[in-house]
């Protein structure tokens, strides 16, 4: 197991224990949390897990308006890797190697307000100082990227959703190769859907188990289904999302993540609308193809981040969600299922009032084979980990 050590001046002397018990329930997820930077920049756009010094730990990663940080583990000392080298703002990161050499690179999505930008950054002697930034390419109001195979080639390629419409009146979902020299060489792009609008997140799994990798998107339609077949591509209208207001951009949904329930039945959550009041579960009737709607929470404003995974070893998924703009309030909760087909939950909060969530992940960076909760923060501008200390079942 990897140790944790606090520093003085660097992380927070407070180590704070979040065991909250959740109304109703016998059982609590106890979590301690940890301020990993108390000012990294004016938005944590965004945090991801990767092994940035290729030691076998997975470090913290932080993506500002204008610079990447990484994390080092176990001391959590902070390198800075890029700064003031793309254009305003940087929005989304996605780990990979790039390149071929062995060590993890960053593919960035920045200028999302403008003319986004594609880029990704690679390192030099010396991976604690500036790294090297190379162009991927261009697509208006880029918004999230993340790699997968969906093109079923072999090798992953960046899955890149924009926000708003990039050509007529819908978002261009693109998929981009990796060149065989991606420094100097034209990454090609292929349009794997241009009919959704609002398309705030997208996710990548193999939904119909036909070792395809299919994409799931968060629009202003709701959530839709994109994937692969012998005669194109293929979109399935899986659920509306929030409905009813008169400004379709109020319609919809804003997250999404698909978790897996302990009986081998599965469910999608989802934040609704974009930037929504509303966190929901679908859950996959038993006499069809349809996924019914529950509510399981409302009240809060700006919900942003959304992850699933099984954090008490008990083969059901928890949920891990963020928001940002509630006042006073905003902060990190988990969501357990209290029944065996996943309709009815229980929060339990792990944040309340330190996190104005941006984004968060959930990865195991502590070593000890335990999913923790890493957060970056919007008004509160920090990166803060939520460790697991849960006793596996």
């Amino acid at each position: 197991m990897a140790k944790i050590t606090l520093f003085p001046g660097f992380l927070s002397l407070c180590f704070l224990s979040l065991c909250l018990r959740a109304a109703g329930d016998d059982r609590f997820l106890g979590f301690e949390a940890q301020v990993i930077d108390g000012n990294v920049g004016k938005v944590c756009y965004a945090v991801t897990a990767a092994d940035v010094d290729h030691d076998g730990d997975t470090d913290i990663v932080a993506l500002t308006e204008n610079r990447v940080v990484w994390y080092e583990q176990p001391s959590w000392a902070a390198h800075v890797i890029l700064q003031d080298q793309t254009p305003l703002d940087n929005v989304c990161i996605a780990p990979h190697d790039i390149d071929g050499d062995g060590l993890v690179d960053f593919a960035i999505g920045a200028g999302w307000t403008k003319t986004g930008t594609l880029h990704w950054i690679h390192r030099g002697t010396d991976p604690n100082a500036l790294w090297t930034v190379a162009a991927i390419g261009e697509e208006t109001s880029v918004h999230r990227v993340r790699w997968a195979d969906v093109l079923g080639k072999g090798t992953p390629q960046l899955v890149v959703s924009p926000l708003n419409a990039s050509t007529g009146s819908g978002v261009r979902l693109l998929a981009f190769e990796i060149p065989e020299n991606p420094a100097t060489s034209r990454w090609t792009a292929t349009v794997l859907d241009s009919e959704l609008n609002r398309m705030h997140n997208h996710w990548h799994l193999d939904f119909d188990a036909d070792n395809s990798i299919d994409t799931i998107t968060a629009s202003r339609e709701g959530l839709s289904l994109i994937r692969r077949t012998e005669s194109g591509w293929q979109r399935e209208h899986l659920a509306d999302g929030a409905t009813g207001a008169v400004d379709p951009n109020q319609n919809g949904a804003g997250e999404v993540k698909l978790g897996r329930l302990a009986g081998g039945g599965r469910f999608l959550t989802s934040v609704e609308p974009m930037h929504g009041t509303e966190l929901a579960v679908y859950v996959q009737s038993d006499n069809g193809p349809t996924w019914k709607r529950h509510i399981i929470d409302s009240g809060f404003v700006r919900g942003h981040a959304l992850w699933t995974a099984d954090f008490d070893g008990d083969g059901t998924d928890e949920i891990a969600f963020g928001h940002s703009d509630t006042p006073q309030t905003f902060g990190v909760s988990v969501y357990s299922s209290t029944n065996a087909d996943g309709t009815v939950w229980n929060k339990q909060i792990l944040d309340e009032g330190g996190m104005a969530t941006e984004d968060l992940v959930v990865a195991d960076l502590t070593g000890d084979g335990r999913p923790d909760v890493l957060a970056g923060g919007r008004a509160t501008h920090n990166v803060k980990l939520y460790v697991n200390k849960v006793a596996a079942e």
